[in-house]
């Protein structure tokens, strides 16, 4: 099995074989999603901090590692565990300067996901404060965002910002803002493409979403802080 470096090659992940995983340098797009945590005590103080999570989520996912099918294959990448299908292609997005792993990109029926996991408390939420934090970044970038109720609670729709090769804002695109709160971790989901320009039509990415598995370790984190991510060890590996 291989895994390369090559900047935007097409990678396909299907019947559990990956055959290349593209690491690519990280987008504007990204780096929205990214930034987001920056200044995450600027957030209001009354933001609620309670759980965010399906109330089928231990069942039907996103699932802990503790949660998870033993007997499925997983593409393993540290942080999250993804199960291959067949048309699924996978891309590690990297930090330019550090070169670390910063989130896992997914496409899929002509929709992108991009997933990050974070650790957070045992008792609390992360996803109330971060999504004000999101909502307010777009905002103050030109964007437009508006909250809705989602399949896995309240969800951020916006039209984000895109810049051009100059840095010039050219134009705006359809962006999902999704995001889940499990035991201790978060794990948050951007959307784009198809399911992000038509939600109703975004069934398929959805269940992606939910059959990724995140895996906190024992290792002590502060709230907040990335989960490692890591180039894949082993298409065949039992969570």
């Amino acid at each position: 099995m291989k895994f390369g470096r090559r900047k935007r090659d097409e990678v396909e992940v299907a019947d559990a074989v990956a055959d290349e995983v593209e690491v690519a340098d990280t987008t504007p797009e990204v780096d929205i999603a990214i930034d987001a945590d920056a200044d995450l005590d600027e957030v209001d103080a009354v933001a609620p901090t309670d759980k965010s999570a399906p109330e089928d989520r231990a069942e039907n996912g996103p699932h802990d590692e503790t949660e998870a099918n033993l007997v499925r294959p997983y593409v393993d990448l540290g942080g999250v565990k993804v199960l291959p299908r067949e048309g699924l292609h996978l891309r590690l997005e990297v930090e330019e300067g550090s070169q670390r792993v910063v989130a896992v990109g997914l496409d899929f029926d002509e929709s992108t996901l991009q997933v990050q996991p974070f650790a957070a408390p045992r008792s609390t939420g992360l996803w109330h404060e971060i999504r004000a934090q999101i909502a307010e970044q777009i905002e103050v970038q030109g964007g437009e965002v508006v909250e809705v109720d989602g399949p896995f609670g309240p969800e951020l729709r916006a039209q984000v910002p895109v810049a051009n090769e100059q840095g010039m804002t050219d134009g705006t695109r359809a962006a999902r803002f999704i995001g889940v709160d499990g035991p201790r971790w978060f794990l948050r989901g951007v959307i784009a493409g198809k399911a992000a320009e038509s939600p109703e039509d975004a069934a398929d990415i959805e269940e992606l979403f939910r059959s990724v598995v995140v895996v906190r370790g024992t290792t002590p984190m502060p709230p907040r802080d990335l989960i490692p991510l890591h180039m894949p060890k082993s298409t065949q590996s039992a969570i």
